[in-house]
């Protein structure tokens, strides 16, 4: 018998796989029994739209994870800053100019000292470097209220930058050399300085941030009624507008990075010293200014995610457990795979509406269901449904 089960090992396993799956299917099966199909494809649709932001934060985990092999523990807090600077520049009728103009002039020391601090003393630098801050702070302080898209955008984008750029320069650069998981550490101590810093600054009140609001009616969007599915799903079905602005969004700015990735040198650079850091060193890529270009566009990930986020469900410290929650998304995907963010983003925003759905409550569709699903995957397939298997030779 022994034997037997050695030598047929494998397809023994996937036998287990294949039944486990079976039953799984069975009970869902039951437990939807009784529900009506105009709630499942409500539930079904909702949770594509919020996988949607998930895996859009789940990229910004990515590419850290891939460029430089550290999982950033801190990627949740850069949401919420993200988030806070967006508000406080799109709810201010008249922007501060000497504010705007730290910002702006902070920003442009860091990008130009990315590479060397001694690389601002240099006259083109230094000029660059005014003209940049310059440029900035007249975005972010020009004209009025009606200019508060531009406002919050120029600002966010700034403060991002920032952000990305000081995580890396004072708290990831110093590590070099050392074990990653020191690195891994650092990111968690990043994470608790940024949230006392939130909270300093914005305090724990939850900020309603009006983004996605009809200009023809001055509120919120009625949701969408699909009426003509009704006889067909036996009931009603309802989807929120603001949840399908924010996933077309998400979409739009996964594409955008995507495009940035593979189609301008910068995101060459960034390619190749992802794939290995050494080789793209030796061939003349300056390894350390594109880490921290990849730590800063990171961050802008994470404050459009933010955003996001915020206009939907409301901005408040706890948008910080979103990447929590998307962990399983990145582990699920796989570490370094970029589609994968995607498809695992969704994949757990669909199985935590439908856990919410089964048990009536939130902690299990937020705290558990999606943590299942990963084991259940990744027992399967260790390195995601995109990762790559490495084989290290020593």
């Amino acid at each position: 018998m022994s034997e037997f089960i050695n030598r047929n090992k494998k397809q023994l396993t996937w036998a287990l796989y294949a039944l486990g799956a079976v039953l799984l299917l069975l009970f869902l099966g039951d437990q939807l029994a009784g529900k009506k199909a105009a709630r499942i494809a409500q539930t079904l649709i909702s949770g594509l739209l919020v996988g949607g932001v998930y895996g859009l934060v789940a990229l910004g985990i990515v590419v850290i994870n891939k460029a430089s092999g550290v999982f950033n523990f801190a990627h949740g807090w850069m949401m919420v800053v993200g988030g806070m600077i967006f508000w406080s520049f799109f709810t201010v009728s008249e922007i501060s100019a000497p504010g705007a103009g730290l910002l702006a002039t902070a920003t442009m020391v860091m990008v130009m000292t990315t590479a060397s601090v001694r690389g601002l003393v240099e006259r083109r630098n230094l000029l660059i470097a005014a003209g940049g801050a310059v440029l900035l702070t007249a975005l972010m302080t020009i004209g009025g209220s009606d200019w508060r898209w531009l406002h919050a955008l120029t600002g966010t984008f700034a403060g991002a930058i920032l952000t990305g750029l000081a995580v890396e320069r004072f708290a990831i650069r110093p590590l070099i050399g050392q074990p990653l998981f020191t690195a891994v550490l650092m990111t968690l101590a990043v994470a608790e300085v940024l949230h006392g810093v939130t909270q300093i600054a914005w305090g724990t009140v939850e900020l309603n941030l009006p983004i996605f609001f009809d200009p023809a009616t001055g509120s919120r969007f009625r949701p969408i009624r699909l009426e003509s599915l009704r006889d067909t799903l036996d009931g009603l079905a309802i989807i929120r507008v603001e949840l399908v602005i924010a996933f077309v969004l998400a979409l739009v700015a996964f594409v955008g990075f995507i495009l940035f990735f593979r189609y301008t040198s910068v995101g060459l650079a960034m390619r190749a010293t992802s794939e290995d850091q050494q080789l793209a060193q030796s061939m003349g890529l300056r390894v350390r200014v594109i880490l921290a270009i990849t730590w800063a566009v990171a961050a802008f990930l994470a404050s459009i995610a933010g955003v996001l986020q915020g206009g939907a469900v409301g901005l408040s410290l706890n948008i910080s457990f979103v990447a929590l929650r998307v962990f399983p998304a990145v582990l699920l995907g796989g570490l370094e795979s970029v589609a994968g963010a995607l498809v695992g983003g969704i994949i757990i925003g669909i199985v935590e509406q439908f856990g919410t759905l089964l048990n009536s409550s939130e902690q299990v569709g937020t705290n558990l269901a999606p943590y299942v699903v990963l084991m259940l995957v990744l027992v399967i397939r260790p390195d995601g449904l995109f990762g790559e298997k490495r084989i290290e030779r020593i």
